[in-house]
């Protein structure tokens, strides 16, 4: 609850008052005045609702911003490990290909040649 609320209440209750004190007066002035007190109180309590409301959804909105930003580092921090391992991995087996591929030279050979008389 913040200060235009209790200011509001205390005026509308201020109001209320007035008007009472103008229908047992029998008088006309008070009871417009009391009137225009308790309407200017429920606009005002009513602007402090809203205040507060406002600041809620702007903390909200602040507290979700943090998260995506901190949830969006963490998916680039993994992203960046696993395309470590990756290219490493990729790295080690085209390494392991290359050495069978050497050791292995007339195979290589004759898979190379038959491969491409067979795309040809």
């Amino acid at each position: 609850m913040n200060s235009d609320q209790i200011e509001g209440s205390l005026r509308n209750l201020k109001g209320r008052g007035r008007t009472a004190f103008g229908d047992v007066a029998g008088r006309a002035r008070p009871r417009v005045e009391g009137a225009y007190e308790q309407v200017a109180g429920v606009a005002q309590a009513a602007y402090g609702r809203t205040r507060d409301q406002a600041e809620g959804i702007y903390e909200d909105g602040y507290r979700l911003a943090d998260e995506a930003v901190s949830r969006g580092r963490h998916l680039h921090d993994e992203a960046r490990t696993r395309g470590r391992h990756f290219r490493d991995e990729a790295y080690r087996r085209g390494r392991e290909l290359a050495v069978r591929a050497d050791e292995n030279r007339g195979t290589t050979l004759a898979l190379v040649a038959a491969t491409a008389f067979g795309l040809g």
